[in-house]
């Protein structure tokens, strides 16, 4: 496939429009009760806050009430398009069929569509270095594709067998893009799969390393500088961003945004938004 065919994915394709949504989040997810959710609730049942209008009666106050997961999840995108366009806007209150059809399909589509996420930051990083993105291009609209399936062709899909075949070329775009990096000794000395639980990296300049696969849960980023700096399947929760450059991250997300701590000097990518639960400094 020529790269001048390709039409790339909007970033409101690949985020949440709760508006658009049948409350798919809180009720065909299983919550199991820990630090970031006050009860279990098992998959298929609506949570106790959801209204008869697919809301959540204590949005502002999620944390208050012991929900930190809630403020965490992203769908990228796919309750509404799970709600919308796989069953043309029928709610699962409609019909027990629907229900159960809609329940299964959307774990499915949110693993989709969170691969289309990363298969688009890729050929980005990769149109940005070489002229041939096209082993990159074939390999989101074909993820595309199945993500628009009919429901009973939805459920048959191999979404483990999806990632595996896309991990290579995630792989081979980070290297291209941080080729053009120049690593400080600090990044030099991390590498994929490392542990960074609690660790401190205060100020550091991490760019061009690759951190891909790291625990850093509760590591201290605070100041540090993350430009092409690899943070596919890096665990965020409750690192410390506060002051962080994170422009020009790969791969990440605004579910690990969520997850860690910041303020209001942290500086996100374009079009990434500011949590509610950070602090203003």
């Amino acid at each position: 496939m020529d790269s001048r065919t390709y039409v790339p994915l909007g970033r409101a394709e690949l985020s949440a429009d709760c508006s658009s949504c049948f409350g798919l989040c809180c009720v065909a997810l299983t919550l199991v009760k820990s630090a970031d959710f006050p009860r279990d609730k098992p998959a298929g049942e609506p949570c106790e806050h959801l209204d008869d209008h697919d809301a959540c009666r204590i949005h502002p106050a999620l944390r208050d009430h012991g929900y930190k997961g809630c403020t965490v999840f992203d769908c990228f995108g796919a309750g509404q398009k799970v709600s919308q366009h796989t069953f043309s806007g029928r709610s699962w209150r409609e019909d027990p069929q629907v229900r159960a059809e809609m329940f299964t399909i959307f774990p499915l589509v949110r693993r989709l569509h969170e691969l289309l996420w990363y298969l688009s930051s890729a050929v980005t990083l990769a149109e940005g270095h070489r002229d041939g993105v096209s082993p990159w291009v074939s390999a989101l609209e074909r993820v595309r594709t199945l993500s628009e399936l009919p429901a009973p062709e939805l459920s048959s899909v191999d979404v483990d067998a999806e990632y595996d075949a896309a991990r290579s070329l995630l792989v081979e775009a980070s290297e291209i893009a941080r080729s053009v990096a120049s690593p400080g000794r600090r990044a030099r000395s991390l590498g994929p799969g490392s542990d960074l639980l609690g660790a401190n990296l205060a100020g550091a300049d991490l760019s061009g390393a690759c951190l891909r696969g790291t625990t850093a849960i509760a590591a201290d980023l605070s100041d540090a500088t993350l430009h092409l700096c690899d943070l596919l399947g890096v665990d965020l929760r409750d690192a410390d961003l506060r002051g962080a450059d994170l422009r020009g991250a790969i791969y990440l997300t605004q579910m690990q945004v969520n997850s860690a701590r910041g303020d209001a000097r942290t500086i996100l990518p374009e079009g990434f938004e500011r949590p509610a639960h950070w602090t203003a400094r």
